[in-house]
Parts: C-alpha cells; structure tokens; sequence
C-alpha cells in the first residue's frame, strides 16, 4: 500500500475528544463557557473551569454537569483562582494537578479591556490588560507545559489554543472610548502563539490562536450597545449575524481533535468576515474582565 493512501481510518471518531482533559481559563462564562460545553459534549472527561470567583465557577460547573450526551463520568470541575497574578496561576496547577496527572487540552481564555481616550488613557488600565492578556497567558502555558508534555505524541499531540480578537489583526476602534491597550495585547498574544508553535510542538504540544469577533457576552454586550445595537453590528457583518456559542465551540473542539494535528502556529478569525468588512466602532468605555 502506498505511503500516500487516502483511506481515512476511523474517520467517525475524527473529531472526538473521549477520555481528555481539559482546562479552560476564563471559562466561567461566555467564550470559555461555550468551548467548555463543546469540550463536554465532544467526549471530553473532565474540564477544568476557572476564573476568579468561585460562585461563577460553581454554577458554570453545575450547568455543564447537566448536558445532554456526556460520557458516563465526564465531569465539568470548578477551580477558582485569579490568573491576573502568577501565585493564581501557581494555584490553578496545584488544584488541577490533585486530580489528573496531565492535562490534554488548555485552552488560554481569561482576558480583560478598558476603554477611554487616548490623552487621558490610565498607565495603570493599559499595564493590567497587558499583563492579564499577554503575561499571565504566558506564565499559565508555561507552568502547565509539563502536565500537557505528560502523554503528549507525535500521533496524538497535546493542544494550546489562545483566545485573541480581531482587534489583534486590525485597527481596533479608537476615540473616545479607544481600546489600545486590548488592541495591543491581543496583537502580542497572537504573535506569542507562534512562537510557542515553534517552542513547544518538539515536545508534542500544538499551539494555535482564535480571534473572534463580535459575539454577545458580559465583556461584550456594553460595547454592543454603543456602537449600534446588535441588529445595527449583525447587518454591518459580511455574514449578517453574530457569533454564536456552537461557533465557538464547533472551532475549539476542531483544534482540539485528531482532525487538526498537522495545524500549528495558525491564527484563525471566527468573525463572519467582520475584518475584512470592518467599519469603524466605538470600544466600549470602562474595564471589563473575565
């Protein structure tokens, strides 16, 4: 048989995630909440969720605990901790580590933004959405680096999937409520996902980066609300809508599974097209943080 059969073997279970182990920052609700709920439902047996508040923790947990189609046993886990700071993120490992042995999947979510004008932009605004969506995604993959190299192989690689935004590849919008710090981190942490693609894929660990763009969520609504409304943002978009949850979850849960082990380094935009097409928006004024 040649080395360039085409016979796709046990292509049914191509996109499946029985029996791995996942953890997911910022996964309390919206894009985290999304990602963890495909986990689950692709196979997953046990998701980690954490963020700082416990009670969101809890009841996130409680609500994927009862999803349909799970596999006997899998398990949505709430584990608080605060990855603004690396002793949270030291404590997110510690906590994970009392249950498992390795970790399959992480998936980089927790992420803040704070808008305002560009004269009057706080240092102290600008350096906490850099080291929350930069810093703190490099030190949460680094200490869970040996927990994914732990059953990481050639054939079936551990992942690393960051959460960016289209504001990472564009001009986000400025003015009064000018987002450049969010803007520029999630640039940053594009640019750090393809440098741990090249770091991290000898040792059996593939990492990859989204950049969503507008879907309804805590972080997003407020600034959904000022530019327009969600029909005035939908009818603005290529594809006339919004994101929805099963577009999150349909994305990660792919570059989760066997279907993109050969995918390192990418950046994928799950916008509609919004980038492509994009109008200018006001960001959103205030902080919000996951």
């Amino acid at each position: 048989m040649s080395q360039y059969d085409t016979e796709l073997k046990d292509f049914p279970s191509i996109f499946s995630l029985k029996g791995k182990v996942v953890v997911v920052t910022g996964g309390s609700r919206g894009l985290g909440l999304h990602a963890a709920s495909g986990f689950l439902q692709a196979g997953a047996s046990k998701v980690y969720i954490t963020s700082r508040k416990a009670k969101a923790c809890e009841e996130a947990c409680a609500t994927l605990n009862k999803l349909p189609n799970l596999q006997p046993g899998a398990k949505a886990i709430s584990v608080p901790a605060d990855s603004a700071v690396p002793s949270g993120i030291e404590h997110l490992v510690k906590e994970v580590s009392k249950t498992t042995d390795h970790v399959d999947i992480l998936f980089a979510n927790a992420g803040a933004t704070w808008g305002a004008p560009f004269d009057t932009h706080p240092d102290e605004a600008f350096a906490k959405v850099m080291d929350l969506n930069v810093k703190s995604v490099f030190t949460t993959i680094r200490l869970f680096a040996p927990l994914l190299q732990k059953r990481g192989t050639i054939d079936d690689p551990s992942r690393v999937i960051i959460t960016a935004s289209v504001a990472g590849l564009g001009v986000s919008s400025l003015g009064k409520n000018g987002a450049y710090g969010y803007s520029a981190s999630k640039a940053a942490v594009i640019h750090l996902g393809k440098n741990l693609a090249v770091e991290l894929g000898p040792r059996h660990i593939l990492t990859n980066v989204i950049a969503p763009g507008f879907f309804p969520s805590k972080m997003a609504n407020g600034l959904l609300e000022a530019s327009g409304g969600r029909e005035t943002i939908a009818a603005a978009n290529p594809a006339k809508k919004l994101g929805r949850p099963e577009d999150i979850a349909g994305l990660v849960v792919f570059l989760a599974s066997r279907a993109s082990s050969h995918i390192n380094g990418a950046v994928i935009t799950v916008d509609g097209g919004e980038l492509h097409g994009r109008i200018s928006i006001p960001e959103m004024g205030g902080k919000s943080k996951m």
